[in-house]
């Protein structure tokens, strides 16, 4: 016992032992009984070689020295400690200073740390019934008696852990692992990972191949990385790191340990490297930090509790932590139960009768210590919380907290894409689309200046508003980004920002909910909708006949059915009615010769000239005939009337053949095809859209064989230029489009009501600084100049423009009539002229044959020739200035007496020949018969006709 004691002596710091030993010893010898706890309770260490003098050793010596000291949580019991170092991985030889330590009284043990000495430990304090106070990772999930572990369990971890993943949305993950276990700790994370899409990429590495690991992660583009390695080894993983250059924006370091404010972060400050992980020391609490300060006075030489200043690693702080849980299980036993101290034995294995009752009072505590609160559940570390740093610019800061039962709470967003506005060169994805993004057309240009457009001035204009730079790149796939239900994975530009490979997406990118809910989107820079783009109806060709276009052919056909109709019907009830027979001759009311004006020539002529609005000299006498009349009058009034007004609208406006009108029309019919751009917002509208007529296009168009969907505006556009295709697309690509191609056009209006917007990863603090920049654009109005120079002038590539102004409202403009609206009715003109001469010159050869002149007078009469009748009547004919009578010539009328002979007035005498009812014969035949005036009264009439001219003549009168 001697030497024991001299170096007890020799230890200053040990000295407070002597005045508890010497308590202890007092009692012994006074046999004297002790109520509740005793005055000195002993509890034993186990610690490896290595842990000897660290920092993990002195937090737990201090422990010690604060409660025996304060005595404000065990007022009437000292503790006193027992500590035994051993050989890392020597599980026999721990055992055997396990067992001399509780033969020696120790109550409970502590320690050790290392996974393989560890359950031996546990086992002999199982055995024999004592506490086991750890502050170590284990492992195991089934709870173990009388363990008391501080350290969070790793399934909680990987709960948070996977946490902060879904919270990032990291597609695309690295693991890095040095120990042995490390695969094992992180397999829950492994086999369910935080999402279906998450991508795991494992690799083991240790100081001498964390370069070569390091350089497959760069070479596989992954950006987000686990780091589960010893933190003695941390500082070589960062020299790996800053050799690769990979301490950029774009990378992102979760790592595993609780104690990142240790490392050495200076030479990763101010380059806005993303560096994540947690703690679970509890320095917001006051009394945490005054302790600390407390700590950092007591240091002696070469006893370093705290790592630095300030700063205290997560072991030690458990370590602290577990000896003040024992304190406070032992407080709460001191008020209830009495406990007997007794020396354990490993051989006879009898438990200690009191273990049972202080490790259910520990299980019970609920106090706040280093690491927060601290409560358990069987043993194990329960309701605690740890904090989540950030390495936001130049230093760590606090950006949120987990907790087993609310989960990842994050208080700052935007740390996690902090980055300084100073010389930082952003990754902007985009796409080639005319006129937002277009390629130039030179082989000496590289980098940005290869790109122009409308999106290009835009973010040129923000770029220097907002201060980055920015490197511009096409997206590889050359889609947008749609979420595919089969893979459960986006594509395009969504994907690349979801994985981070792009700081921003500047293109004509729709914002819409299934993007909001991956990505973030600025404020829209432009409103649109969706549309139809179709080619320019045809014209309906002007045909000569066009005036004919009012009316259908079907009615052209009645009218002239109901022509023929009426001409008829009115002949026969004019010859059946007797009011339509009448004496020709007045004088002779005796006559019995009678006539009927309407003959079928005469009706046929009536009914013609009412229907044209024009006079015929016929007007029908009978009651039935005038019925006929009025009733076919009021036909011809309302058929004149009708077409007179459709006349209007045929000849005077432009008519086009428009197979389609809107999206009812193309839902409707199935020979024009329609489609829109492959894994766009487009086609995600038509998917997702719950209006019925939207639904049944989308159910036709992915059911279309072959594919309506088109890859590129490009090869959308040709296939609506070669007929019966519509293409469904975004009313402002639209508009360039049309501006550009006459034979193009927009069918209908627009179909829904949404933005473009510059897209950002989630949480990504660009949005808000661009969202500013924009709306103070809009308000200058730049970006309606940006507009107007790329859609209404001839800028860029495409130097064509179609001239709309002449078109516009087209169909609701009157244009001037030409030949080929109304040449028509003049070829009609001209026909019927035609035809009157054909029949003129038949009248003209008929009656010249009828009326040739014979010479009665002569001793043999022969008749005139035809050629010579018809040369004379010819040449009087053709005499414009001759006397409107025309001379008398003596005719032989082979039908009368040969006596009977007449001059030819000019003006026939004798009424028309009209039939005889009476009789049969023609009225001519029977004046034929009468015999000829006498020689008085035929001078009387000549001197007549010859004052009174043969206009005036009248021979009836006469």
């Amino acid at each position: 016992m001697l030497p024991t004691f001299t170096w007890i002596f020799s230890k200053w710091k040990t000295r407070v032992l002597v005045l508890e030993f010497a308590v202890l010893l007092f009692c012994i010898l006074q046999n004297q009984e002790v109520k509740a706890l005793p005055p000195v309770i002993r509890i034993g260490a186990i610690f490896t070689q290595d842990q000897k003098d660290s920092s993990m050793d002195f937090a737990f010596k201090y422990a010690v020295y604060r409660l025996n000291k304060d005595r404000t949580v065990l007022p009437n019991t000292t503790l006193v400690y027992d500590i035994q170092y051993v050989p890392r991985d020597d599980s026999f030889r721990t055992s055997k200073r396990v067992c001399r330590q509780l033969q020696n009284g120790v109550q409970a043990l502590f320690g050790p740390s290392d996974a393989l000495l560890g359950p031996h430990v546990q086992s002999i304090c199982e055995a024999l019934d004592v506490p086991h106070m750890e502050s170590r990772l284990d492992l195991e999930l089934n709870s173990k008696e009388f363990s008391v572990n501080l350290y969070p369990s790793q399934k909680l971890l990987n709960a948070a852990f996977k946490d902060v993943i879904r919270f990032l949305n990291w597609t695309k993950v690295a693991i890095v692992y040095e120990e042995d276990n490390g695969l094992f700790k992180l397999q829950e994370l492994v086999k369910t990972p935080p999402t279906l899409k998450t991508e795991m990429y494992i690799r083991h590495a240790n100081p001498s191949t964390y370069r070569n690991v390091l350089r497959e992660i760069r070479q596989k583009e992954i950006f987000n990385l686990i780091i589960d390695t010893s933190t003695t080894h941390i500082s070589q993983f960062f020299r790996a790191m800053l050799q690769l250059q990979m301490n950029d924006y774009r990378y992102h370091y979760l790592f595993t340990s609780f104690d990142i404010e240790t490392f050495d972060l200076e030479d990763f400050k101010y380059n806005s490297v993303n560096m994540t992980a947690f703690r679970i020391v509890n320095l917001e609490d006051r009394k945490v930090v005054d302790l600390l300060e407390q700590m950092e006075r007591f240091q002696t030489l070469g006893h370093n509790i705290l790592n630095r200043s300030g700063i205290i690693q997560a072991e030690p702080a458990l370590m602290y932590d577990s000896v003040h849980v024992l304190a406070a299980g032992l407080a709460l036993l001191d008020k209830s139960s009495v406990i007997k101290t007794s020396n354990l034995s490993c051989d006879l294995e009898v438990p200690w009768r009191d273990g049972l009752s202080l490790y259910n009072y520990i299980n019970t505590i609920n106090i706040n210590g280093l690491t927060g609160r601290i409560e358990f559940k069987e043993g194990k570390r329960d309701n605690f919380k740890l904090d989540l740093l950030k390495l936001k610019r130049e230093e760590l800061r606090k950006v949120g907290h987990w907790t087993p039962a609310e989960g990842i709470n994050i208080t700052d967003r935007s740390a996690f894409y902090e980055t300084s506005t100073n010389n930082v060169t952003l990754i902007v994805m985009t796409r080639e689309e005319k006129p937002y993004v277009m390629v130039k057309n030179d082989a000496n240009l590289t980098g940005n200046a290869m790109f122009e457009g409308f999106c290009i001035d835009l973010l040129k204009s923000i770029a220097a508003q907002v201060g980055f730079h920015f490197v511009l790149r096409l997206v590889p796939d050359h889609t947008y980004g749609v979420y595919d239900h089969e893979t459960k994975e986006w594509n395009g530009i969504v994907k690349e920002l979801m994985d981070k490979k792009a700081d921003l997406a500047v293109a004509s990118m729709t914002i819409n909910y299934a993007r909001e809910s991956v990505i973030d989107f600025t404020k829209p820079f432009m409103n649109l909708g969706i549309g139809i783009l179709f080619k320019v109806p045809t014209s309906q060709p002007t045909r000569l006949f066009s005036f004919m276009n009012p009316l259908a052919v079907e009615i052209w056909l009645y009218v002239l059915a109901a022509y023929l109709l009426v001409s008829f019907t009115l002949f026969v009830m004019a010859r059946f009615s007797p009011y339509e027979w009448s004496n020709p001759h007045p004088c002779l009311a005796e006559s019995p010769i009678v006539e009927n004006q309407f003959s079928v020539s005469n009706s046929f002529w009536f009914i013609t000239g009412t229907f044209l609005r024009q006079g015929s000299g016929l007007n029908p006498k009978a009651t039935s005939t005038r019925i006929v009349g009025a009733i076919w009058w009021f036909f011809t009034l309302i058929i004149i009337a009708s077409y007179t007004a459709n006349l209007a609208a045929f000849l005077t406006v432009e008519r086009m053949i428009t197979p389609i009108e809107n999206a009812e029309d193309l839902a409707g019919q199935t020979e024009i095809s329609y489609g829109t751009l492959e894994s766009g917002s487009t086609m995600t509208f038509f998917r997702d859209s719950m209006i019925d007529t939207y639904k049944k296009m989308w159910r036709y168009m992915e059911n279309k064989k072959p594919s309506v969907f088109v890859s590129t505006y490009k090869e959308g556009i040709d296939r609506v230029l070669e007929g019966n295709y519509a293409f469904l697309m975004e009313s402002t690509m639209l508009d360039y489009i049309v501006q550009r191609n006459c034979n193009l056009t927009q069918i209908g209006g627009l179909l829904d009501s949404k933005g473009y917007g510059i897209a950002t990863p989630m949480g990504s603090p660009w949005r808000d600084k661009i969202s500013l920049a924009i709306l103070e654009l809009q308000e200058k109005g730049e970006i309606q100049m940006m507009y107007d120079k790329w859609w209404k002038h001839n800028r860029g590539q495409d130097q064509e423009s179609c001239n709309r102004n002449d078109k516009t409202n087209k169909e609701s403009k009157a244009n001037a009539l030409d030949v080929d609206n109304i040449g028509g009715v003049f070829v009609v003109l001209l026909c019927g002229l035609a035809i009157a001469i054909m029949v003129a010159i038949f009248e003209f050869c008929y009656n010249s044959k009828k009326t040739m002149r014979s010479d009665c007078t002569s001793p043999n009469p022969q008749a005139q020739s035809l050629c010579v009748e018809m040369t004379d009547e010819l040449c009087f004919a053709l005499k414009c200035r001759g006397s409107r009578q025309k001379p008398a010539l003596r005719r032989k009328c082979p039908n009368c007496n040969t006596r009977a002979t007449h001059m030819n007035l000019g003006l026939d005498l004798a009424p028309p020949p009209r039939p005889n009812s009476a009789t049969g014969r023609s009225q001519r035949e029977s004046i034929c018969d009468i015999p000829p005036p006498p020689a008085p009264l035929y001078r009387s009439v000549m001197q007549h006709y010859l004052n009174t001219g043969p206009d005036d003549f009248d021979l009836d009168t006469t």
